[in-house]
């Protein structure tokens, strides 16, 4: 029988390998973005969050309160910056609030 003369490399490395020859990112980070947003924004902001979609660098968050999206709207590029800064990256360019 033959022996294995494997390299060793810790299971953080493997993963971001196997991430990046699988292409993804993309998919990872919209969940990211997703998780950020419910950790972020807390529990009021989540109750009237109907829908969150990440595409390319635009991320869009569908509301049910008219009031609570005009209130946000005055705030995007602080919650962008949170957003980003929460990722570690930045992934987010542009918020539109639906």
């Amino acid at each position: 029988m033959s022996k294995r003369h494997n390299e060793h490399i810790s299971l953080s490395d493997a993963l971001k390998d196997f991430v990046e020859t699988n292409n993804l990112q993309k998919g990872l980070d919209k969940i990211e973005v997703r998780d950020s947003w419910i950790k972020l924004m807390g529990k009021g902001v989540n109750s009237y969050t109907t829908a969150i979609q990440l595409q390319r660098d635009t991320l869009y968050v569908q509301l049910s309160s008219s009031v609570l999206r005009e209130e946000l709207s005055y705030g995007k590029e602080k919650i962008i910056n949170m957003l980003n800064e929460d990722l570690g990256k930045e992934v987010i360019k542009k918020l539109i609030l639906r």
